[in-house]
């Protein structure tokens, strides 16, 4: 669930445009610290601002709580009051003259509760405030009760409609009523004024910082878009250039870093092109030496064939020691003419001047063909070759004379290299794909062998002596074949196993490979490894 909601995030338009944005990110990034450290100000703001009006109001209180429960005590101290009903009197006038006196000073509520030590035996009724009498708890009346100084303590009291509350103090303390004895006096003082003020300080810081939460992303964004402009630019180009346009630069404004970097990246475009100009110049240079020397050998090549074959049907006749000199010049001549077929060929593919004369054909019947032809090399290395094809056709529109040279490479390359073994080749074939696998169970490959057994003039073992005198260019050049058909050529191998290869081809030309008919290596079985 997490890692499909991650998905979606990264989906969205406004995580692409952060990720792909330094802008947007460094601007996302300013403005949450700017909130941090707004939200972190608002807080030590309100806990100074909080704790300072609380302390001078509290003092304030303190003092004024101090005056009335003085000027209190002063009346009862004065009164002639000598009945109960005296003394209630006397106790209602003073809590009224606190409330009234005591109002300008934040004074919700005056109460009179009787206090143990007061006399059993001359009582008076208790003047409370029933919506007040919830915020004196016992911890404040036993500090009242045992002490002879004024207490207080922070309260939360009911509000003026009842519907909520607000911050408040009450203090208490003990006054001598006339006869009636000690008697708890409570005042509750309400701080909801100071709180209104903390409120609208707070409002106001609040309402401050939405300017800056919102400018400031969109003033970074905006600087730092028109700062990183060159550095966009320099990227595009930098794209361009990457995808073959080595004409790309980058127009230069001012002369400040991003200035230098415009200028630093034109140098190395320019330095760039000119030497890729020069590569391929050598490279066509090259190539033409290549195309031109084939060419011009091939007309003394002629010469020495045409003397070569009459010296070859006049062997016999020969001294045992010019008739092997004969056989030389007869096979090395042969290697020098497929050798100079082979370099014309390399060079067709490098001057990208090779194409395709397809056709529609069943791989089977060029296997086939390919096999029956290297027949006689099987037999004269003891190699079985068996072919493992489909009862179904296996057509596909491949360039015949190429497909066969590419199989003819294979085949003949396995079949050096088998020891005696048997040879499997293999076609496969689906609905998009046809397949063949060529497999041999001989001294097989090193993985440095595999990783470059279509170099060009690649051997995997130097001191081995080829067989059919071949030009180290029959793999390399099956790979362009197959690449010219937008097929796939894989080779494995494995010491002491074997090697297998594997041309797949795409039935339609210009289709690229979209399935596996065959897969590259398999496990030989028992008959397979028998000689």
């Amino acid at each position: 669930m997490l890692s499909r909601i991650g998905a979606w995030l990264e989906s969205t338009s406004p995580v692409r445009a952060a990720r792909s944005s330094l802008s947007v990110r460094i601007a996302v990034a300013m403005t949450g610290a700017a909130a941090v450290l707004l939200i972190v100000f608002a807080l030590v703001t309100s806990l100074q601002l909080r704790d300072s009006v609380f302390a001078s109001r509290r003092d304030a209180v303190l003092e004024d709580a101090s005056v009335r429960f003085s000027s209190a005590q002063s009346v009862f101290d004065q009164s002639t009051a000598s009945t109960p009903d005296q003394v209630q009197e006397a106790a209602r006038q003073m809590v009224e003259n606190i409330r009234g006196s005591a109002a300008g000073a934040g004074a919700v509520s005056v109460m009179l509760l009787r206090a143990p030590q007061a006399t059993d035996t001359f009582r008076i009724n208790e003047i409370v405030d029933s919506g007040m009498l919830d915020v004196v708890d016992a911890p404040l009346r036993e500090d009242v009760q045992a002490g002879t100084q004024a207490y207080w303590q922070s309260v939360s009291i009911p509000d003026s409609d009842g519907q909520g509350s607000e911050p408040g103090i009450i203090v208490g303390m003990l006054v001598n009523l006339p006869r009636a004895g000690a008697h708890e006096t409570y005042i509750v003082y309400s701080l909801q004024s100071e709180q209104t003020l903390i409120d609208m300080v707070m409002r106001v810081l609040g309402v401050g910082a939405i300017p800056i939460i919102v400018a400031l992303p969109l003033g970074t964004f905006w600087v730092l878009f028109h700062l990183l402009r060159p550095v966009r630019r320099t990227a595009a180009a930098a794209t361009r250039l990457a995808d073959g346009d080595l004409g790309t630069r980058v127009e230069v404004e001012g002369t400040d870093e991003m200035a230098r970097l415009g200028g630093a990246f034109n140098d190395m475009a320019s330095s760039l092109q000119e030497q890729i100009q020069e590569y391929d110049e050598l490279s066509r240079l090259q190539q033409r030496f290549v195309s031109d020397v084939s060419h011009e050998l091939r007309t003394p090549l002629t010469t020495i064939r045409m003397a070569e074959e009459m010296i070859w049907q006049d062997r016999d006749q020969f001294e045992p020691a010019t008739k092997r000199s004969a056989e030389l010049l007869h096979d090395q001549v042969g290697r020098f003419e497929s050798m100079l077929a082979d370099l014309l060929e390399i060079s067709r593919y490098d001057a990208q001047s090779a194409l395709l004369d397809p056709d529609t054909v069943d791989l089977r019947t060029v296997v086939a063909k390919v096999v029956e032809a290297n027949s006689e090399l099987a037999v004269r290395l003891g190699v079985e070759v068996r072919v493992d094809a489909p009862p179904e056709r296996a057509a596909a529109e491949v360039d015949v004379r190429r497909i066969e040279r590419v199989l003819r490479n294979l085949l003949v390359n396995a079949i050096e290299h088998a020891e005696g073994r048997p040879v499997i080749v293999s076609i496969g074939a689906s609905a998009t794909d046809v397949a063949v696998r060529v497999r041999d169970h001989g001294v097989g490959m090193s993985p440095h062998t595999v990783a470059h057994v279509f170099d060009r003039f690649f051997r995997a073992d130097p001191a081995r002596t080829r067989t059919t005198g071949g030009t180290g260019l029959g793999l390399s050049i099956a790979a362009e074949d197959v690449g010219l058909h937008h097929g796939v050529l894989e080779a494995w191998g494995v010491l002491g196993e074997g090697s297998s290869f594997l041309v797949i081809l795409p039935r339609a030309v210009g289709n690229e490979v979209a399935s596996r008919p065959l897969d590259l290596w398999s496990a030989p079985s028992a008959g397979e490894e028998q000689s």
